[in-house]
Formats: C-alpha cells, sequence, structure tokens
C-alpha cells in the first residue's frame, strides 16, 4: 500500500519580497465547493507551465540548443556576454528546493517563491561544495520564450552553500511543506510547485540511476540531463526518467450511500484518505483498483469510472515520480477485512460525516502556518510543531476527522463524491469515463 500524503513532521520556513496577497476566502469557506469550482490542471504538481510543449531541436530555447549554448559560456563565468536567450538556476539539497519568502505580516500570509539564480551564482555555490560548474550539472526544465529565459536546475551540497545563502534569506524546504504551504487559488504558486516537483522528480531520478541496469557501467546525461545512457562502448544502453504509476479510489456502497476510507499507521492522528496501490506489471488500470480493494479490504469492485490523475513527486527519493491516478469504484460487496499489514482501519462513512470532515478542517489554517514555518526558517528561527494540531474545531477542540487537503487528489476524490447527487456514477467536477464495469 503506498504511504500517501503526510506524517507528522516538522516544517520548516522561508522569507523576503513583497507581493499582495489576492485572496481573502471567510474563514469557514466550504472547501468542497472551493475544490470543484477548481479546473483540474490545478492539481498539486499538475500545469507546469515550463512543460506545455518541447521547442523543436533548431529553435534556441529547445534542449539542444540551450545545451550548446551553456556549454560556450560556463568557461568565461563571470564574464560570459549577454545572451538570448538568458539562464536562470533552481539549486535543490537532498531533494528541498531553494526558496525565499515575502508579504508576510499581522495581517497577511506569507508567500513563498522558488530562489532562482544566475549561472555566475550558480557557480559560486558549486565552488563551495567543492565542484566545478560544468553543462552536465545542470538539468534542463523548460523555457519561458516570452520571458527570454531557460530555466534548468542543479544538485547541491547544502553544508558548502548554507553560509553563501544566509544573508540573502533562502532557504532549502522540503516539497511537502511548500505543498502544504502553497495557496491553491493562486495559479502563480501553483505553477511554481509544479516546477519544483517536475526538477525534484528528474533529480532524484538521476541520483538514482547512476549505474546502468544491463552491465553496471556508470551513467552519463544526455539531451541536457533529460536521459542518461551507459558509458560502457558495448552496451550505451538508454535510461529514461522513471514514472511509477499508482491508481486511488474512493470506494462507494451505492446502496447505504457511503464511501470507504481508510488509515494508515504512519497518517497523521485523526487522517482517512481513500485507498490507494502500485500497478503490477500486466496489469489494467481498473484490475490494479479491484486487486488493491480486495486485498487491503476484503471488498468486491464492479464498476470503476475514472475522475483524473495527479503527478506526485513527493514519495521515496527511490520513486522519483508516482503518478497518481484517480478512480471511483463501486462496492459488489460490503463486509471489510482489514489488512493490518498495509492498513490500521478502514470504515464506511456516510456522505454526510465526509461532508462535516470537509467543512470542519481547517485547510487554509494549515496553510498559513506552513507558509508562516517557512517564513520562519529563512530567517534562520526553527519551528516545529505537528500538522494534526493545525486542523481543530473553532472551539479550539481536535476534529474528530479530517481528510488530505486539497493539494492532494484524494481531496478531489472525496469532495466529488460528496457534492455529486446519491447514486450519480458521474462527478460534478467532469464526465466519468467509465473503464469497465463487470
Amino acid at each position: 500500500m503506498l504511504a500517501l500524503f503526510l506524517s507528522s513532521s516538522t516544517y520548516p520556513a522561508l522569507s523576503s519580497l513583497s507581493r499582495s496577497v489576492t485572496l481573502n476566502l471567510a474563514r469557514r469557506t466550504t472547501l468542497s465547493a472551493l475544490t470543484m469550482s477548481m479546473n483540474l490542471r490545478t492539481h498539486a504538481f499538475a500545469g507546469n507551465p515550463l512543460k506545455s510543449k518541447t521547442p523543436k531541436s533548431s529553435d534556441p530555447f529547445s534542449p539542444t540548443s540551450a545545451f550548446e549554448s551553456l556549454k560556450t559560456l560556463i568557461p568565461v563565468i563571470p564574464n560570459q556576454p549577454t545572451v538570448s536567450p538568458d539562464f536562470k538556476v533552481l539549486p535543490f539539497s537532498k531533494g528541498r528546493p531553494l526558496v525565499f519568502s515575502s508579504g508576510g505580516d499581522a495581517a497577511t500570509t506569507p508567500i513563498w517563491h522558488l530562489g532562482w539564480i544566475s549561472l555566475a551564482d550558480c557557480k559560486v555555490l558549486l565552488a563551495s561544495c567543492g565542484a566545478d560548474l560544468s553543462e552536465d550539472s545542470l538539468v534542463y526544465l523548460g523555457p519561458k520564450v516570452e520571458e527570454d529565459l531557460v530555466y534548468w536546475a542543479v544538485d547541491l551540497d547544502e553544508d558548502g552553500v548554507v553560509s553563501e545563502l544566509g544573508g540573502r534569506k533562502l532557504c532549502f524546504v522540503e516539497l511537502r511543506t511548500l505543498m502544504v504551504a502553497v495557496d491553491w487559488a493562486d495559479q502563480r504558486a501553483m505553477n511554481e510547485l509544479a516546477i519544483a516537483g517536475h526538477a525534484r522528480a528528474l533529480l532524484e531520478w538521476h541520483n538514482v540511476s547512476r549505474f546502468c541496469g544491463s552491465c553496471g557501467g556508470a551513467t552519463v546525461p544526455r539531451e541536457a540531463g533529460r536521459r542518461k545512457q551507459c558509458s560502457n562502448e558495448t552496451c550505451k544502453k538508454r535510461v529514461y526518467p522513471r514514472v511509477d504509476p499508482v491508481v486511488i479510489m474512493l470506494v462507494i456502497d451505492r446502496e447505504n450511500d457511503r464511501a470507504l476510507l481508510s488509515r494508515q499507521s504512519r497518517f497523521v492522528p485523526r487522517m482517512w484518505s481513500c485507498l490507494a496501490g502500485f500497478i503490477e506489471p500486466g496489469e489494467s488500470l481498473e484490475e490494479a483498483v479491484r486487486r488493491e480493494t480486495w486485498e487491503e479490504t476484503g471488498i468486491e469492485v464492479g464498476e470503476v469510472v475514472y475522475h483524473s490523475s495527479q503527478p506526485w513527486p513527493v514519495g521515496p527519493s527511490s520513486m522519483p515520480c508516482q503518478l497518481m491516478v484517480g478512480f471511483f469504484a463501486y462496492a459488489k460487496t460490503v463486509d471489510i477485512n482489514v489488512d493490518k499489514e498495509e492498513l490500521e482501519d478502514a470504515q464506511w462513512h456516510s456522505r454526510e460525516d465526509v461532508k462535516k470532515a470537509l467543512d470542519v478542517a481547517e485547510y487554509r489554517k494549515a496553510q498559513r502556518t506552513a507558509a508562516a514555518k517557512i517564513e520562519q526558517m529563512c530567517k534562520g528561527v526553527e519551528r516545529s510543531q505537528s500538522l494534526s494540531t493545525d486542523f481543530n474545531l473553532e472551539s479550539g477542540e481536535l476534529a474528530p476527522m479530517f481528510i488530505p487537503g486539497p493539494f492532494a487528489i484524494a481531496h478531489h476524490l472525496i469532495s466529488a463524491w460528496v457534492d455529486q447527487a446519491p447514486g450519480n456514477v458521474q462527478p460534478k467536477q467532469q464526465a466519468g469515463v467509465s473503464l469497465s464495469s463487470l
């Protein structure tokens, strides 16, 4: 079973630049209504603006052309000429992107931004780690043609760069923390989260694919880091970025108008979510939905209806980018037999109870708290608090149950079911596509 979403870990933080906060939602906004109004492209980590299309090789913004330009510029830094397009680099350390924070005061929530740096700054940072900047150090992320920029990512040794960055109030922050801190109705913030997710997935893939799986030879980057190749002249196997597909499903009991939610021991207290599991070789998506549901809860599933999908680059580094494929799954049986090796518990919940969990869980509060922690971290002030303390009733008491926030596809599956008419197969957000009905 896939370990989804959050553990009760410490949140980091960020600091400085100005920008007004554009949203001032009522404290008790119903999140199901908010998320149902969102376009599915705004799933966290989806909608990357640098990935809309890859330029042709002859285009100066293409991976090939940009890489050749990079090779001519690096040897002459810091005396490189002004070029078009220009290059910006996003540093990472141990899977964490560099960020800074802005706009936080008594009345507004701090906003985090990606900490893009120049090639010259990148060379300095690598030197502080005892490494030289080369064209193979960088991974191509994509262009913004309208800004005359090509964006890259680089993996750094944090111990060598903290002193360099401290005066600029930047810091490396876990991607999960940025995910919780993002204002999911702010398209700029969602775009930056998608870029950071794509960059982390590529860099972590580079870290776990250093050697050829066929002959054991060292692999070397190709196509500006978009693939790798075995350096053994007798092998030369091509290696491409890895994607691990996962089915995630909300199992529904139509007759009794209720949904099956589960808990894992690694979940924060009181959090319930959808079932999920990896697809096995030779297995269709709908077969994976049925198998995983049966293995983990003993429930047989009939009809399977597609909802949406979401990149999930915040799993373990050994699986740099999972692809969550979301479904509604309609139960043929209702007796639960929990596999305790996979789940802590699984229970049927009425539509009304799930709706209360959506209304009560203060996702905005969690978002503001995470954003404030990022700001504090960039200022050099460590703060530690469990995420579970951010989900309480207005009375100050803990909410009896909550589900993952709008950054997770589980939230969208559950809120779509809550908002649709009882017994209706089709999610409100888009027309469902029935993959099969057995």
